[in-house]
C-alpha cells in the first residue's frame, strides 16, 4: 500500500512538465504563444492601473493617485541611489517600466491559477519563467548602460577596459558578459524554481499547506524584482560615472 502511494505520488509529480510549449510561427520563426499572453495581460492590467490612478489629478492625493505617486516615488528613490542625483531622471521611465513588467509577470505566475486554462500544448506560466524573457531583459539593460556610457563619456568609456591596469582587459570584458547572464539566470531560477514548488505541493497536499509557500512566493517574486531593477540602475550609474574624466 506504502509503496503505491509513493508510486501515485511520482506520478503526479511528473505531470508537473517543465519545457514544452505553445509555439505561434511567424514566417520562418517559432515564438513561445504563452509568453506572449501573460505578457500581454500584465500589460494590460499595468496600463489600466496607470489609467486608473492618473484620471483625475488632485492638488491633494486620494486613494489611487495617492497610491501611484508612492510607486513612483519608490522607483524614482531606486533609480537615484543607484545613478545618482544629477544623472537619474531620464532614466527613471526605463527602471520603473523593468520593475513593474518584472513584479507584474512574478505575480501573475503566483497568483493566477493558470493550470486550469488548458492549451493544445504548454500551459501559462509567468513570463519571467521563461529563459527567454529574463535574457531579453537582460540584454535590454546591457544595451542600456552601453547607451548611457557612450553618451556621458564618448569613446572614451572604454578606456575603462584597461583600469586600473592593461593585464585587466580579458576579466573588464569578460565582466560585461558575465552581467547579463547573471541578471537573467538569477531571475528565471528563482521565478521557476517557485513556480515548481507551488505545483508540486497543490499536487500532493491541495488545501492548506500550499498558501505559507505561495505568501513566500509573492515576497521572493518582489524581492527579485527589485534586485534587477536594481542592478540595472547600479550598472547604468557605473558606466554614466565611467572613467572617461580621469
Amino acid at each position: 500500500m506504502y509503496q503505491n502511494n509513493i508510486q501515485y505520488s511520482s506520478l503526479i509529480i511528473s505531470g508537473v512538465e517543465v519545457g514544452k510549449h505553445l509555439y505561434w510561427e511567424i514566417g520562418s520563426y517559432k515564438v513561445h504563444g504563452q509568453v506572449f499572453i501573460v505578457s500581454w495581460l500584465v500589460i494590460f492590467a499595468l496600463l489600466l492601473l496607470s489609467f486608473i490612478g492618473t484620471r483625475n489629478l488632485d492638488r491633494i492625493p486620494k486613494n489611487w493617485q495617492n497610491f501611484m505617486e508612492f510607486v513612483l516615488e519608490f522607483l524614482q528613490d531606486i533609480a537615484k541611489n543607484q545613478i545618482g542625483e544629477q544623472y537619474y531622471r531620464p532614466w527613471v521611465p526605463y527602471i520603473a517600466t523593468i520593475f513593474l513588467f518584472i513584479l507584474g509577470s512574478n505575480w501573475a505566475g503566483a497568483l493566477i491559477p493558470w493550470k486550469l486554462i488548458h492549451l493544445s500544448e504548454g500551459e501559462l506560466a509567468a513570463p519571467t519563467n521563461d529563459i527567454n524573457t529574463t535574457v531579453a531583459l537582460s540584454l535590454l539593460t546591457s544595451l542600456s548602460y552601453f547607451y548611457a556610457g557612450l553618451s556621458k563619456n564618448g569613446i572614451g568609456y572604454f578606456s575603462r577596459y584597461i583600469q586600473p591596469t592593461p593585464v585587466l582587459l580579458p576579466i573588464n570584458i569578460l565582466e560585461d558578459f558575465t552581467k547579463p547572464l547573471s541578471l537573467s539566470f538569477r531571475l528565471f531560477g528563482n521565478i521557476l524554481a517557485d513556480e515548481l514548488v507551488v505545483s508540486v505541493f497543490t499536487l500532493l497536499i491541495p488545501i492548506l499547506i500550499p498558501l505559507p509557500v505561495m505568501i513566500l512566493g509573492l515576497f521572493a517574486s518582489s524581492i527579485q524584482a527589485l534586485i534587477f531593477s536594481t542592478l540595472s540602475a547600479a550598472y547604468i550609474g557605473e558606466a554614466i560615472e565611467g572613467h572617461g574624466e580621469h
